[in-house]
């Protein structure tokens, strides 16, 4: 294949496999995905991305589009085709007045965390600061301010999309009402997204942070945290997870490399009310270990940034699940008390709040009413244990799936399927394959959780 003629219209920089820098180039972040492209073009700009388009349509080349890398099945690469990396377009234009960011599609959550955090403001979205803007808000978006904001596509004013045709759209809910709406939760399936216009909300400091108790206690605090979540106001958000407790700083050596419980909180409202707010937590079972603090935005969002660096192996599995039965409940401490490595974890997101605000059809994504999303992350940065926590993390999904619901949040998904995504989109899925055949007919764009054309 010759990439001459793309490599004369574009401006960034186009690599192929007899460059130095080619194997650092085709890296992302699980290092258990090891993809060869035939090139990848880091893209300076809108036009960059629309040549590349083009040419893998004109040359009928595999297209994979790269944001933050992070995507955990590795749909942000490919084997031999053309990889267009949007990590060089990083422009953040801040509207203070109007509280509105636009934002390029290469930013991390980091990235967009610090320059709305130097006016007050934020966006919505992950746990980890590396992650992507482009792959978190295009697959939903959760995190720390999902009850208080709602998801990060709940935020999406519009966004700049350039199609499988080369042309450049503006979509939001007046100019292409129906691919703003498919954005929202469908993934990559309908173009490149190369900027994103969201609304920022004022919040800068949070009183948040992990608590553990012993794993012993795990059932009566996964027992109390679902009634607890149930009652409290929007302002207070947690999320679940067994964990191994990581050695250092600023845990205590009593606890380095201890299997654990543990719900790490975010309050966002107001510092008068912070003690009352945790004070019934506290005193249900006193955690042996409480780090609720005051935090910036920002610092909260790269908590656990350490803990997992780019360049590990990674298998992941979700679920979503309704009730925490007693069995339900049974199921997950078994495998908390089997936890593989130390950087191995399961995460309960709550999906309630503000998500249960927005009507299920109102956007792609469709799961509004469930109650919980589950991960099951299976992690380790040496490759020889790469099977051992792909077992761990399969088996774990097995077990857990006659408490689950069909489908998963497709940003927590491996390759899994057309019928797994079919029921990721439930009652949605018809008009995402609609909007699919008018935007992309050939499916050029398939390297992704697929909705096929018809």
């Amino acid at each position: 294949m010759n990439f001459e003629s793309l490599n004369q219209k574009c401006r960034g920089q186009l690599i192929l496999p007899d460059n130095p820098q080619y194997d650092e180039a085709r890296k992302v972040y699980n290092a258990m995905i090891d993809k060869h492209p035939a090139a990848i073009l880091f893209c300076e700009d809108e036009e960059d991305v629309k040549n590349g388009v083009l040419f893998a349509k004109e040359n009928k080349l595999d297209l994979a589009i790269r944001g933050g890398g992070h995507n955990g099945a590795g749909l942000g690469t490919c084997d031999a085709g053309l990889v267009l990396d949007m990590s060089p377009m990083k422009q953040i234009e801040i509207d203070v007045d109007n509280k509105r960011a636009r934002i390029g599609g290469g930013c991390t959550l980091g990235e967009v965390d610090k320059a709305t955090h130097e006016h007050g403001l934020m966006v919505p979205g992950g746990i980890i600061s590396t992650t992507g803007i482009a792959g978190l808000t295009l697959g939903g978006g959760i995190g720390y301010f999902t009850r208080k904001l709602g998801l990060t596509i709940d935020n999406l004013l519009g966004a700049r999309v350039v199609l499988a045709s080369g042309k450049i759209v503006n979509c939001n809910a007046i100019q292409y009402p129906d691919l703003f709406w498919a954005i929202r939760g469908g993934g990559g399936n309908f173009g490149v997204v190369v900027e994103f216009t969201f609304k920022l909300s004022p919040i800068s400091i949070v009183h948040a942070g992990p608590m553990f108790w012993a794993l012993e206690d795990a059932k009566e605090v996964m027992q109390f945290f679902d009634k607890f979540t149930k009652e409290t106001d929007n302002d207070l958000y947690g999320f679940f997870a067994f964990l191994v407790v990581p050695p250092g700083d600023p845990f205590p050596e009593h606890l380095h490399h201890k299997k654990v419980c543990g719900i790490v909180w975010n309050y966002t409202g107001p510092a008068d009310k912070v003690e009352e707010v945790y004070r019934p937590i506290r005193e249900f079972k006193k955690p042996i270990f409480d780090l609720i603090m005051e935090i910036s935005v920002p610092d909260l969002n790269s908590l656990f940034d350490d803990l997992y660096p780019a360049g590990y192996q990674w298998y992941w599995k979700a679920h979503y699940v309704n009730e925490l039965s007693d069995a339900c409940i049974d199921a997950n401490i078994g495998y908390g008390e089997t936890l593989p490595s130390l950087h191995s974890t399961t995460h309960f997101y709550p999906i309630d709040g503000k998500v249960h605000q927005v009507a299920a059809e109102e956007t792609a994504w469709v799961n509004r009413n469930t109650r919980w999303v589950q991960v099951i992350v299976g992690v380790d940065p040496e490759p020889i244990n790469k099977e051992k926590v792909t077992h761990w993390c399969r088996s774990y999904y097995d077990a857990m799936t006659p408490f689950a619901i069909k489908g998963a949040y497709v940003n927590f998904m491996m390759k899994e399927g057309e019928e797994h995504i079919r029921s990721s989109y439930r009652e949605n899925y018809d008009k995402l394959v609609q909007v699919k055949t008018e935007y992309d007919p050939d499916n050029l764009f398939h390297i992704n959780q697929n909705i096929k054309p018809s």
